[in-house]
């Protein structure tokens, strides 16, 4: 799937599904050693920062947490290329100075974008942002305590608002002033569970629980966090190893609603690096088999060229209307979504990972 993207004309700019696409082709190029792919990420991830350490295309007064996500392809490179390429530390200190100037909900929540979104947090917004302010403090303020509880508060704040009591799943958001046509009068919660939001949040989740300091408090926290997202996707799944686009009763299966492929794959990847990394328990490979068995059945499309395509991933889902369930199923798919493919490569490494380990 690497390989293939090359050919696909990629994007090279700093927005995160480029970001996340090139996480992917770089997790692929260390799994199988493949110098040439390694150095194509290498190449456009330096591409994006000019050799004073201007992030390019990048409005250090505009606040969208999305654009935060391309800090982690930095960190990455400065740290595996030694450390040593002041460009990227001057590029990560801006994204990470922008994190104190951040417009935030009274209770101190980073807003997902302003002014648009003005007090609201979704869960989109922790993976784009809070996994780079993690790994940003873990390689340069280890023993800031302040930093790392000002991370879990985000995902306290998130936890507080959008988990359902019932399900265990989270709501795509929450607006904390209530005054969204779509807030719940008590939680501030948007009405539905949208799969690829609750992927984000999984995922975040597990990068982050790698890097934070076990002898915080936070840490407990993040991790029960993750375990009971864990036990409530396996009651979500379908039959078939997938997730529903929207996942709220009495919605999977009904008319319009479907399996989507991004939010598939990433809690396959959440369930595989979690499972590898002792924050879960073997037993829910199979639930993480089945839907990565899923993923190369339905959504992996060899083409007549011998390249892979990747289907089934909605374009895009947002707080911006009435979050009604006829908005979530109305939007279109897209082939070749950076959004799906990446995090396909990503339970791709894991997959591999396992693999190896067994033979």
């Amino acid at each position: 799937m690497a390989t293939s993207f090359l050919s696909k004309s990629q994007f090279i700019n700093p927005h995160y599904v480029a970001s996340v696409i090139h996480e992917g082709i770089q997790k692929a190029a260390i799994q199988t050693k493949n110098d040439s792919l390694l150095e194509y990420t290498s190449k456009a991830v330096s591409s994006l920062v000019s050799p004073n350490g201007t992030l390019i295309g990048w409005d250090p007064y505009y606040y969208s947490l999305d654009d935060i996500r391309i800090g982690n392809n930095i960190l990455y490179f400065w740290d595996k290329e030694g450390r040593k390429e002041k460009k990227y530390e001057i590029a990560a200190r801006a994204l990470r100075q922008q994190l104190d100037r951040w417009p935030r909900t009274p209770t101190g929540g980073f807003w997902h974008r302003d002014p648009v979104y003005k007090d609201q947090m979704w869960l989109d917004g922790i993976y784009m942002a809070d996994t780079f302010y993690a790994t940003y403090t873990s390689y340069f303020e280890p023993e800031n305590t302040t930093a790392w509880e000002d991370i879990v508060h985000q995902f306290d704040l998130i936890e507080s608002h959008t988990r359902n009591k019932t399900s265990g799943l989270l709501q795509h958001g929450y607006d904390e002033g209530k005054k969204a046509v779509w807030a719940d009068p008590v939680t501030g919660a948007s009405p539905h569970v949208w799969d690829r939001a609750v992927g984000w949040y999984f995922m975040a989740l597990v990068e982050v629980l790698q890097i934070y300091p076990q002898q915080l408090p936070g840490y407990a926290r993040l991790k029960e966090y993750f375990t009971t997202l864990a036990a409530a996707l396996k009651k979500a799944q379908d039959k078939s190893g997938g997730w529903w686009l929207v996942m709220d009763e009495p919605y999977p299966g009904m008319e319009g609603n479907y399996i989507e492929s991004s939010g598939t794959v990433m809690f396959a990847y959440g369930y595989l690096k979690g499972i590898r990394t002792g924050l879960l328990e073997e037993s829910y490979r199979e639930t993480a088999l089945k839907a990565y068995d899923l993923c190369l059945d339905k959504f992996v499309k060899k083409e007549a060229n011998g390249t892979l395509s990747w289907e089934g991933t909605v374009v895009v889902g947002s707080l911006s209307g009435n979050a009604t369930y006829e908005y979530y199923i109305g939007v279109p798919l897209a082939l070749n979504d950076g959004k799906g493919a990446g995090p396909f490569m990503f339970a791709s490494t894991e997959i591999e990972m396992w693999q190896k380990g067994k033979s």
